[in-house]
């Protein structure tokens, strides 16, 4: 269900980023950075990923391998797909694929004010390591590490 990206794609990855983040716009202040992402660079990496159910892209995912770590960069499911499941199946895939590379530790970041995530990336094993800002964002650092 989770398949690489591909161009055909990225119209998909947008809308799904602006619907998924916009909530947040208020609690942030201005719109979450995943929604000023070039996903179109993302794709070409090879970093972009979408959970396709026969056709209908109902998430996506960014990747990013950061030896000796697999950065989840970015995750976000269309609201009428969320409460479902999806995204511990993205953690499952994103925990495989650094399984796969030879990684032991999986990273993100996310907004301070995304309180609903972080309690999502606590529940699934991921442990707050530090605080930072960056363009003005303010950030929690969140890792988790497994036997390879």
């Amino acid at each position: 269900m989770l398949r690489p990206a591909t161009p055909a794609d990225l119209s998909a990855i947008k809308a799904i980023v602006d619907a998924a983040y916009a909530p947040y716009i208020p609690l942030i202040g201005r719109p979450p950075a995943p929604m000023s992402e070039d996903y179109a660079s993302r794709i070409a990496a090879g970093e972009a990923f979408v959970l396709d159910d026969g056709g209908a892209i109902l998430g996506i995912a960014i990747l990013i391998d950061q030896p000796p770590a697999l950065m989840i960069d970015n995750i976000a499911i269309a609201p009428n797909a969320q409460g479902k499941g999806l995204g511990r199946a993205i953690l499952a895939h994103a925990e495989r694929t650094a399984r796969d590379k030879g990684h032991k530790t999986l990273r993100l970041y996310t907004n301070v004010a995304m309180t609903r995530n972080i309690a999502i990336y606590r529940k699934a094993g991921f442990i707050e390591t530090g605080r930072h800002q960056t363009d003005r964002f303010h950030r929690v650092d969140m890792e988790k590490q497994f036997l390879p």
